[in-house]
């Protein structure tokens, strides 16, 4: 028999000593697991124990996107490996508690009448009747809009906001004897001149060589 999970993905916890299921919600993958139920064949001979209790199926390993859960061929496959060698008697009751745990697990999901997922509690919007994903909580929503009003506020203030408040100069040293841009350096590029800054001896301020006045104090440079 091929397990038909009501969700999308699941996990077979089961093992040779009982069976245990955990169904996944269609939306954010929270998963409930049912309550474990002891098998009655445990302790008959003809199990094998080489097993162990590692006779587990990673359903949601399973893509979403792939729409093949583990009542598809793959998972029926990966079931069928895991639990070879388990006697017909283990099987029966394995079919069996996998519908009793599918009918525990439904009490615990909605099913979304448009897009047929079965989803959590979280993820269903009881007030209209579906999914968060066809009808988004309005309250959810309008509390997300205002924290991205907010934060692009806060951004358009900030650019907005003066941070620098220190001067910007750049002042380009003008040859005293050909009149062109010098340069960096202590001697024109064009002339050769010297173009080294004078102190005036009054204030201490600093201006090119050829100045004949201070241009903070206007003292008469000699």
């Amino acid at each position: 028999m091929t397990l038909q999970p009501i969700t999308r993905n699941f996990d077979d916890n089961s093992t040779d000593a009982g069976f245990q299921f955990t169904f996944y919600c269609d939306v954010c993958r929270d998963g409930f697991k049912t309550n474990f139920v002891a098998s009655r064949t445990h302790k008959k001979a003809g199990l094998l124990r080489g097993l162990g209790t590692a006779i587990y199926v990673a359903g949601n390993t399973v893509l979403p996107s792939s729409n093949l859960g583990w009542g598809g061929s793959a998972g029926a496959n990966a079931l069928a490996q895991k639990f070879q060698g388990m006697s017909p008697e283990w099987h029966k009751e394995h079919e069996a508690a996998f519908q009793v745990g599918q009918n525990e697990a439904m009490g615990h999901f909605q099913r979304c009448p448009k897009c047929r997922k079965w989803v959590c509690e979280t993820d269903w919007n009881e007030q209209n009747g579906l999914c968060v994903e066809d009808a988004p909580r309005a309250a959810a929503e309008v509390a997300a809009a205002k924290a991205q009003k907010m934060v692009q506020d806060i951004k358009d203030k900030a650019s907005q906001t003066q941070v620098f408040t220190g001067n910007i100069e750049s002042k380009q040293t003008i040859c005293p004897q050909c009149g062109k841009p010098a340069g960096e350096g202590k001697f024109c590029n064009n002339c050769g001149a010297t173009v080294g800054l004078l102190k005036c001896q009054k204030c201490g301020a600093q201006t090119q060589v050829g100045t004949k006045f201070c241009g903070e104090c206007g003292n008469k440079f000699e």
